[in-house]
């Protein structure tokens, strides 16, 4: 009987936390306007790839393990992509307004992409506070199904993917800051 009640209290708990969960998913959801209709936020969050990258200036390597703790909007991108160019200036905007101990923006160079090429692109287009990471054997963009570029991925403080977008957004957008809020100021809760 004990192990009965145990079970049925476990059920319970997991499907608050799975209907909680959904809410939150359907708040987030309800904020998508414009170039944010393309976020797509997953019903379960999902692991993310475990292979190294190289660190901006040859520092070394790092996994996205190293950034649990944290929201992460990881884009992957390339000095060749038009898209990544008018991108750019937005998403270091963003870190210029959420960069923290609860969020930050990742970027990730993904293939050919020398560091003199990466950069000349951040002189370019003006943005000198965000990295300037490689994934030059797209090692990471293969883990994780990085097809075409750019492709920014959610990440949750423990380091699961929860949402994605496929192209370019205007994350200067009303609707991109209100999903930011929500997620770091936890306001879905």
């Amino acid at each position: 009987m004990r192990l009965f009640c145990s079970a049925l209290l476990y059920l319970a708990l997991s499907l608050g936390a799975n209907t909680a969960m959904a809410t939150d998913i359907a708040t987030l959801e309800s904020l998508r306007e414009g170039d944010m209709k393309k976020l797509v936020f997953h019903a379960e969050p999902q692991p993310t790839g475990t292979a190294a990258f190289e660190l901006a200036d040859g520092a070394g390597t790092a996994t996205l393990a190293d950034y649990r703790g944290k929201y992460i909007l990881l884009n992957f991108w390339a000095t060749w992509c038009a898209p990544c160019r008018k991108e750019m200036p937005m998403l270091s905007a963003l870190q210029d307004e959420y960069g923290g101990d609860d969020f930050q923006v990742l970027t990730l160079a993904t293939g050919r992409n020398s560091p003199v090429g990466i950069q000349k692109f951040f002189d370019e287009i003006g943005v000198a506070n965000l990295p300037r990471h490689q994934d030059p054997k797209q090692a990471l963009a293969r883990e994780m199904a990085v097809l075409g570029l750019p492709i920014t991925v959610i990440l949750n403080p423990e380091g699961q993917e929860i949402a994605r977008l496929r192209g370019d957004a205007d994350w200067n957008s009303d609707s991109a800051h209100e999903i930011l809020d929500a997620l770091v100021n936890d306001t879905t809760d």
